[in-house]
């Protein structure tokens, strides 16, 4: 099974997309994740969508808006909000984990891998077959 992460940006619009994709997709929508993220003195957020791999060719796509969403602990975020409208309107519960940043990793592939191995591990994403 090829698993791959697409990228799909840090703003508004990027966010607003992964709402409809997942909107688009609910029946194959398997996970909402938030991994949060300090880089330096900041706390960021990015907000991924999981599909269930697809019957034929066996590729699971993992949405991703890459530590786009700044984190204050005083105020929610209203993207963030969005993100769990989406989860409500699902019925899925967001899953979050605290990872590294990707700029700890030398190339952005380094990175995905690290996350890809963190979901297998945690059972969010099916093992390397």
């Amino acid at each position: 099974m090829i698993q791959r992460f697409i990228e799909l940006g840090e703003g508004y619009s990027d966010l607003y997309e992964l709402i409809e994709i997942a909107k688009s997709n609910q029946h194959r929508v398997k996970r909402l994740l938030a991994l949060q993220t300090v880089d330096g003195d900041k706390t960021v957020l990015s907000l991924a969508v999981v599909l269930h791999p697809a019957d034929v060719g066996k590729f699971q796509p993992i949405y991703i808006c890459r530590e786009g969403l700044p984190v204050n602990p005083l105020k929610k975020s209203q993207r963030f909000e969005l993100f769990e409208a989406l989860s409500e309107e699902l019925q899925q519960q967001i899953i979050t984990f605290k990872i590294k940043p990707s700029s700890a990793f030398a190339e952005k592939e380094l990175y995905y891998q690290y996350v890809i191995g963190i979901l297998r591990l945690h059972h969010m994403i099916p093992p390397l077959s």
